[in-house]
């Protein structure tokens, strides 16, 4: 079987890549009936030189390949069909602007595989780069408060190497005594956390960070039930938030009167109550100066989060009264870091972690029929169909015609 790992296409670029050179040796090492072959690409982290150097053909093109795998969304124009593709698509929560990328994906007898739908038997994902946005926002969230504050300034995480180099610029920065809230317990929270437990701002539990005061900076770390509460104030819990999320309202306030940070890596689910509300950034009772939203849901749960902002320029104001943006650092606004690539930022720890999971959990099911079902289960299209798994979107794919 032969394997084709594509240059990313997608602006802005991208310089992530599924397989770093040493990656793919291991890869070649482990199964050596399989053929793999390297798109030529000027952006990649990785020079062609280096996939060269490991043994490995660098190629314009793939049309000669079984599979081809890449990261982000592979243009229209460039799905060769009859071919099995790997890559993040953004489809599966019916987003309208890919509508037409998974239209084609049908009309081209694609068989098709989304980064997003490789679970395991209990449907927990294989594969993200949840921990390395959780990385990046939080340095970024840093960033942030020493250029508000004009206490420290750091170099944007794009300059760096890698993340040994990003913790290395963080030994020579003080956080000031504030209280910093950060939502989620998932991949991107601990990325998260890391970064705080790095700079050595201590965890403490909701109640001590709800009604104590610190010397130094602390954080507190949350999950839904720490900040949602059941309408009917029947008892709370995690199944029941996930399979109800339409019967809880916030209750984050409480935090927010008490936090300057709020750092949010948070999942939010259809239906889910919004987390930090207008009226809450409205209030006089609210103490959050910078939200650093590497969830990043436009128009969702987090109200200062009104567009996505960009590597080049991550840093924007939200006014609260007037519900509208602000340049960053205006009196009275709350600075919001709403970066919605935030892995890009690290390109070579992303993909190096990205690339091991990938051989370790999917790559030996092409050759060992599949025992486990990753990909019966992460197939999402096969012979022009969605599979049953995905039929849930077939109104979504009938209301256009494919480009």
């Amino acid at each position: 079987m032969k394997f084709g790992i594509l240059r990313e296409l997608k602006s802005p670029p991208d310089r992530r890549v599924v397989f770093a050179p040493e990656t793919l040796q291991k890869a070649q090492q482990q199964l050596p009936s399989a053929t793999f072959v390297v798109q030529s690409s000027d952006i990649r982290v990785f020079e062609d030189k280096e996939y060269r150097d490991a043994g490995f053909e660098v190629v314009e093109d793939l049309s000669n390949c079984d599979v081809l795998i890449g990261v982000k969304e592979v243009p229209i124009a460039a799905l060769i069909p009859d071919k099995k593709y790997f890559f993040f698509s953004h489809t599966i929560k019916e987003q309208p602007y890919n509508r037409s990328l998974l239209q084609t994906i049908l009309k081209k007898n694609i068989e098709f595989f989304d980064h997003e739908t490789l679970v395991d038997i209990n449907g927990n994902r294989l594969l993200g780069f949840g921990y390395y946005a959780g990385i990046v926002g939080a340095y970024n969230a840093i960033r942030t408060l020493g250029l508000q504050n004009k206490e420290f300034e750091l170099p944007k995480a794009e300059s760096l190497r890698d993340k040994k180099t990003l913790l290395a610029g963080l030994d020579s920065i003080n956080i000031p005594p504030i209280k910093i809230v950060l939502t989620g317990k998932g991949r991107v929270g601990s990325g998260a956390k890391e970064i705080l437990e790095y700079l050595g701002v201590k965890e403490v539990s909701v109640a001590d960070f709800l009604d104590k005061e610190y010397p130094k900076a602390v954080y507190v770390q949350l999950d839904a039930l720490d900040y949602t509460v059941r309408k009917d104030r029947e008892e709370a819990s995690m199944a029941h938030f996930f399979a109800n999320p339409e019967m809880y309202d916030s209750n984050f306030m409480r935090f927010a009167s008490v936090s300057t940070l709020f750092i949010a890596g948070h999942f939010y689910g259809q239906g889910a109550p919004y987390i930090f509300t207008k009226d809450d950034a409205k209030s006089r009772a609210c103490s959050i100066r910078i939200v650093a939203d590497i969830s990043c849901d436009i128009g969702g749960p987090i109200a200062s989060t009104i567009r996505a902002s960009t590597i080049a320029d991550p840093v924007y104001g939200y006014d609260p009264d007037t519900e509208s943006e602000v340049p960053f650092g205006t009196p009275g606004s709350i600075a919001v870091m709403a970066v919605d690539n935030l892995p890009c930022e690290l390109p070579r720890d992303a993909s190096q972690s990205f690339g091991a999971t990938f051989l370790d959990k999917v790559l030996p099911a092409f050759f060992n029929n599949d025992q486990e079902k990753i990909l019966e289960r992460a197939r999402m299209t096969k012979d022009g169909k969605l599979m049953p798994r995905f039929t849930y979107l077939q109104n979504y794919v009938n209301m256009y015609n494919a480009v």
